[in-house]
This record gives structure tokens, C-alpha cells and sequence, in this order.
């Protein structure tokens, strides 16, 4: 969605990185890239950076949101109150596993489920509706709606 920041998750923040992309944010995740070589792709990149790492949040003082817990609903907590407009509803409308965007998938791939199905537009994966995502609605809004620690 264009009013939603695209963001960069650091190497210490996979599961967060799965959530904003279910929350519909174009979240780039790469593992294993040194601090020189992601302050090198930002530097072409208007992404904010979210991470745990104190030093490189110190090299990218106005484009980074440092976090401080290990805890995944506090995490996504820190975002919300950090990023204007967030409304923290899932829109499984972004892969979980490369951040391409998804789209109908062929009827032939149900899923097993009998219900729409969704592919990964970059990498084919297969998605549908089912009991995950209720739960992740369900995660989310408890989350959000607890008491900031």
C-alpha cells in the first residue's frame, strides 16, 4: 500500500519481518549482510530501518527505528507507535517469505481448502485462508491492544 512506509527489518528480526509483511508492509529481510553492506543499500533505499542493533541504528540516526525488546508483540507495539497511520489489520497481501505481492492463485491450487488461494507473484508460493489466519488476526489485536511495556 503506498500511505505505508516501506521498511527494513535487521538480520535480528525475521518474525517481526513475517508480521509486517501480513500487515501489508514491503518489509526487506536479508539475513547475513554485515552493517556496512545494509547501511550501503540504504543509502539508495528511502526504507526506514527497524533493528535491534544499537551501532547501526547510531550510522542511520534519522532513518531508524532501534528497538529494544526481544519480545515480538512489544516489537510490533514499538512500530505502531512509531509509523503514522498504522492500523495494525492484516492484509496478507505481501509473501511472508520474500515480500513479493500476491495475487489469485490458479483454481488449481485450493490448497486443499476449497476457498480463494493466493500466489506469490515473485516466488509461486501458495497461500489461503484458514485457521493461521484467524490466529494471526487474533495475535494481533491482543498485541496491540495490551498495555505498552
Amino acid at each position: 500500500m503506498a500511505d505505508r512506509p516501506p521498511l527494513w527489518a535487521d538480520e535480528m528480526l525475521g518474525r517481526l519481518a513475517r508480521y509486517l509483511r501480513i500487515l501489508g508492509y514491503d518489509t526487506v529481510y536479508r539475513p547475513g549482510l554485515s552493517d556496512d553492506a545494509v547501511v550501503a543499500a540504504l543509502a539508495a533505499d528511502p526504507r526506514l530501518l527497524v533493528t535491534r542493533d544499537r551501532g547501526l541504528a547510531r550510522r542511520l540516526p534519522a532513518r531508524s527505528l532501534l528497538l529494544t525488546s526481544t519480545a515480538l508483540p512489544e516489537q510490533l507495539r514499538a512500530v505502531a507507535r512509531t509509523l503514522p497511520g498504522f492500523t495494525g489489520v492484516p492484509t496478507f497481501d505481501r509473501c511472508t517469505r520474500c515480500n513479493g505481492q500476491l495475487g489469485p492463485a490458479p483454481t488449481d491450487a485450493s490448497g486443499g481448502t476449497g476457498g480463494p488461494t493466493f500466489v506469490c507473484l515473485a516466488c509461486r508460493h501458495v497461500y489461503w485462508e484458514g485457521s493461521h489466519t484467524a490466529r494471526v488476526r487474533s495475535d494481533v489485536a491482543r498485541w496491540l491492544a495490551a498495555a505498552p511495556a
